[in-house]
């Protein structure tokens, strides 16, 4: 029997959440963000204006279809003026309702990602400064304003200085309560707040929520790291639901800020930063749940939704629907009977635009789809009218009779009852010469450029006075220009004649604050400048806070007046390890030797725009060398400031990781890595050549090919390292194919090459061949280990039981090579200049894997037993030899099950540790949860995937310890280098509800 209820009396009932008749006070119009109104439009709508700002938006997850709160500028409309704020300049606006033309604006901090939200005659909103504002709302001016964290820490977020805590829980306003959070990473700490909008007193404050042990979107998979904060949040009667970026909504008691539930994993691949709330249910992500529980219900609700009066609505793919919920009698898996929700389709209009925005207004809806809007009689179900904007259609809103826009573009339109009027269209514009500069400032940034030689990047100008300085820089180079000053007036100034030129947030920022002591992150900097050393002197800036916040690695100050400047180069690190080659370096020890150490903390992050191959590919690791980051994309290389998070360059090579873009490959794991770095080039390898780039440019330098085979034909370039200017390549084994995890026989395990018959060396300069080794059976990848002066290497016959067999015609199904018995063969050292054999020996030699330590003259031999794993690699073994000699110092058997690392003095083998010296067990005194992926190592961490980044700080006690919101990939991917712990994006291809995808930095302790 099918019971429906309708429900039409509690979708309504709760009447403190609906928009009051002519007004739109927040964001989707009340604090359910129902998008719903009792106002009634007119049948038939033109525009009446248009306003066009400067700068369009910037949103902070472009690329993230689920991540979609600041596409556009949401509005708010009260008391004859529609609010918005500014994700580019981060300010915030109004407009005067009746004609579009600006009445004020505000100055924060940051960019401001959510529309205000209006209450009374106070407008609040919040900005990724961490502050939330309350304005006057006829003026402007500030009234109060709030921090979200416990200080004004600063870091890079998004390509913008923020706080550590960034407020992006959009503001919403019920029951004269002003609810809104700060904070995006659990790990910094997230705070929910509910606040009195009269008296400005903290009602309660949730701290607690982003710290929770509990299954993470992966099942099988726990990790220390909750609720986040980033959307708009909602309030009903007795509930506020946050959304958590990707992920889906938690859920608080809205009197007292009580956690009540969040379902992450079991919704681990649901969530979304849209959220609304409609009777017993809300809605995220293209599904409905129980407000009470927070569980499905059955049924999709895709695309966009709204409340209307007879239900709810929802358009997707050019179709409008009603629904309504309902009740049916069922069955639970004991048999027992029980009720579950649905939701019943009422009716549907077909070909109308939809999928983008849609609100209703008393019996009429307007359905945005791309940049296309129409209005649909809800009785009739008939258009009434329909046109085009300029961009696709973000947001809508109703009040007064008038339907307001937001689009893409960052325009905001107006649509009134029909008239044959021309709409008025605003463009604001930049004043082409703003306030005559002083004539010095042009020559003293002249002699900055040339001095320094940097005209891209990072700049902070420590007392930047009326800002004529970062106003002359912004405009003779592509700097991006923080400025500070403790002068009030001054920075009024400077942020007038900047936002006048049209510079101001996306190419200049001012602060108020002390120069010599400021907020802003460590080691940012590309530049430091003054303009107030400019007649004052160098002296009158603090030596100490310049240098702490210059990049290493060519950071550079240039202080003082104009022909006696002082200029300061910052150089390396001390302590910073590398990461140049895929297990760090050319002796495969994946470990560097940098001092990072826990607890880590945010510096910078960031999306940049990369298109990566499967994370299940396991392409090859990112690298890092003298301050950059290099990583790879499908058709090119990469490289970013390691420091800040700016891209530098890229080089387009066409396919370059296509062999990786799929589940459940072998990758990297067996082909080893194809680039590398050394000195000032990078090597890039990609069919039979391997091209040599300037590190600090991406411009070739040389092309290398591999040498012929002895067969005189073609061979793919397989083995790439490069060390004291000897560039070390192989010629890949293509017949040998070999088969990992599940089994596959398509295109791109065709090109997986784990071995190769023959090793070369070319000297970096010369190209000149230096010597040849022609394997008398092979050469696996992963047992080829360089350093000291030396090349390792295992000559053995293959294990013919990992090969990948085709049965019958191409795209047939594969099946297994004969059964995984494996020769053992011989281990060589070679010396690396001239390629004589120094040793070998040929006893006992069961290795797939080599690894060697510098400082101790010792050799690993070992496999590769990882959870995806080739036949080949039984495990359980490991030996050690004396890399000068050959000799076998000890063996012993050992459970693991990542690829060994070496770190100091011992073996790391998860989950066992060996002493490197005498084979005697040691303690590893910490778990990671489910995850696949390698561990890396420095000096002190070990990073690893533990379903969020997983790391092990051997100088702090409680094992296990967790930097949550994010996903590391399914290999290599966590660098612990350049005194940080580099985190690009590796994620490609999972659906997985992890609340942030992006690139990161963390800084240690």
């Amino acid at each position: 029997m099918l019971r429906i209820h309708l429900l039409i009396a509690l979708l309504i009932a709760d009447g403190a959440a609906l928009a009051v008749a002519n007004d739109w006070p927040m964001y989707r119009g009340d604090a359910a963000r129902s998008g719903f109104t009792d106002e009634a439009l007119p049948s038939r709508m033109t525009r009446k204006w248009s306003y066009h700002p400067q700068h369009p938006p910037a949103p902070a997850w472009p690329r993230d279809e689920r991540m979609e709160f600041d596409r556009a500028y949401h509005v708010a409309v009260a008391h004859g003026c529609v609010y918005f704020s500014s994700s580019a300049d981060g300010k915030i606006y109004a407009l005067d309702a009746s004609s579009g033309a600006e009445r004020w604006s505000f100055f924060t901090n940051s960019p401001v990602r959510f529309a205000p939200a209006v209450w009374r005659d106070r407008v609040f909103a919040v900005s990724d400064d961490g502050w939330l504002y309350c304005l006057n709302a006829h003026d402007g001016t500030l009234v109060n304003k709030w921090r979200g964290g416990p200080d004004d820490t600063q870091v890079l977020g998004n390509g913008a200085i923020v706080s550590k805590w960034p407020a992006r829980g959009g503001p919403t306003i019920r029951d004269d309560v002003v609810y809104w959070a700060a904070g995006i990473w659990q790990t910094d700490g997230v705070y929910l707040i509910a606040l009195n909008p009269v008296t400005g007193q903290v009602l309660w404050t949730n701290a607690s929520a982003a710290q929770i042990d509990m299954p993470q979107p992966h099942g099988g998979a726990n990790a220390r790291s909750g609720v986040t904060a980033q959307g708009y949040l909602v309030a009903t009667e007795d509930q506020l639901f946050v959304p958590t970026g990707r992920a889906v909504p938690a859920a608080l008691a809205r009197a007292d800020g009580a956690f009540q539930y969040y379902r992450l994993q079991e919704n681990g691949q649901r969530g979304g930063t849209g959220v609304m709330a409609c009777g017993p249910f809300f809605y995220n992500g293209g599904f409905a749940f129980e407000a009470a529980t927070g569980v499905v219900t059955a049924g999709a609700v895709p695309g966009v939704v709204c409340r209307f009066s007879a239900g709810i609505l929802h358009g997707s793919k050019d179709q409008l629907r009603a629904l309504a919920p309902l009740q049916r009698e069922a069955a639970d898996r004991t048999g027992k009977p029980m009720t579950r929700w649905e939701h019943q389709v009422l009716w549907e209009v077909p070909s109308v635009p939809a999928g983008t925005a849609i609100v209703a207004a008393g019996s009429t809806i307007i359905s945005a789809g791309g940049s296309r809007i129409a209005a649909v009689d809800a009785q009739t179900r008939q258009v009434l009218w329909d046109t085009d904007v300029d961009e696709t259609a973000h947001g809508l809103a109703v009040a007064d009779g008038c339907l307001y826009v937001s689009t893409a573009s960052g325009a905001i339109h107006c649509f009134a009852a029909a008239s044959e009027r021309d709409p008025v269209v605003h463009r604001p514009q930049p004043v082409s010469e703003p306030a005559a500069a002083d004539p010095k400032i042009a020559v003293a940034v002249e002699e900055i450029v040339r001095r320094s030689g940097i005209s891209a990047g990072y700049c902070v100008d420590l007392g930047c006075g009326n800002g004529d300085l970062a106003l002359e820089l912004a405009r003779r180079t592509q700097l991006y220009i923080v400025a500070i000053d403790s002068d009030p007036q001054q920075v009024a100034t400077a942020r007038r004649r900047l936002d006048q030129a049209g510079l101001y947030g996306v190419r200049v920022t001012v602060h108020l604050g002390d120069p010599n002591q400021t907020d802003y992150p460590k080691q940012f900097a590309n530049l430091v400048v003054s303009q107030r050393s400019l007649t004052a002197g160098a002296d009158c800036v603090d030596a100490d806070e310049a240098l702490r916040l210059q990049r290493p690695f060519g950071g550079v100050a240039c202080l003082g007046r104009p022909d006696a400047m002082r200029v300061s180069v910052r150089g390396p690190l001390e302590n910073a390890g590398e990461w140049t080659h895929q297990y760090a370096d050319a002796a495969n020890t994946l470990c560097s030797s940098d001092e990072v150490r826990g607890p880590l903390s945010v510096l910078w992050f960031r999306d940049v725009d990369v298109d990566l191959p499967q994370r299940h590919g396991r392409g090859p690791a990112p690298l890092f060398h003298d301050g950059r980051l290099f990583h790879q994309g499908m058709d090119a290389l990469h490289a970013v400031d390691a420091y800040n998070g700016r891209p530098l360059w890229r080089f387009e090579q066409p396919g370059i990781l296509r062999a990786y873009d799929a589940d459940h490959l072998a990758g990297t794991a067996v082909t080893g890595g194809n680039f590398c770095v050394a000195g000032d080039s990078v090597f890039l390898r990609f069919e039979d050549r391997c091209q040599r780039l300037e590190a600090a440019t991406g411009k070739v330098l040389a092309t290398y090919t591999a040498v012929p085979r002895r067969d005189d034909q073609a061979a793919h370039w397989g083995y790439l390292a490069c060390e004291d200017g000897v560039l070390y390549g192989s010629l890949a084994n293509d017949r040998h194919i070999v088969r990992h995890g599940y089994l596959r026989a398509d295109d791109e395990m065709q090109q997986q090459y784990s071995e190769s018959v023959t090793l070369f060396a070319l000297d970096v300069e010369s190209g000149e061949l230096l010597w040849r080794y022609d394997a008398q059976a092979s050469i696996r990848h992963n047992a080829i280990a360089i350093g000291g002066g030396r090349v390792f290497l295992i000559d053995r016959p293959l294990a013919e039981g990992d090969l990948l067999v085709r049965a019958g015609p191409p795209g047939g199904k594969p099946t297994a090579g004969p059964a995984p018995t494996h020769t053992p063969g011989t281990l060589v050292a070679l010396d690396t200049k001239t390629g004589r054999r120094l040793w070998s020996e040929a006893e006992g030699v069961f290795g797939t894997m080599l690894a060697y330590s510098r400082p101790h003259d010792l050799l690993l031999m070992c496999y590769q037993a990882t959870r995806f794993k080739l036949p080949s690699e039984v495990g359980g073994r490991l030996a050690v030899y004396r890399a000068s000699s050959g000799q076998r110092l000890w063996e012993r058997q050992a459970k693991y099950e990542t690829r060994p690392l070496l770190q100091g003095g011992s073996i790391i083998a998860y989950p066992s540790a060996v002493d490197l010296l005498t084979g005697d067990a040691k303690p590893l005194e910490f778990d990671k949860s489910y995850g696949c992926g390698q561990l890396a190592g420095s000096k002190h961490l070990l990073l690893f995937r533990s379903a969020t980044l997983g790391y092990y700080d051997s100088t702090r006690p409680g094992g296990t310890e967790n930097y949550g919101g994010v996903r590391p990939g399914c290999w290599v991917n966590a660098l612990p280098a350049g005194g940080l712990v580099l985190l690009p994006d590796a994620s490609a291809g999972c659906k997985c509800s992890y609340q942030n995808r992006t690139w990161i930095a963390l800084e240690g302790s």
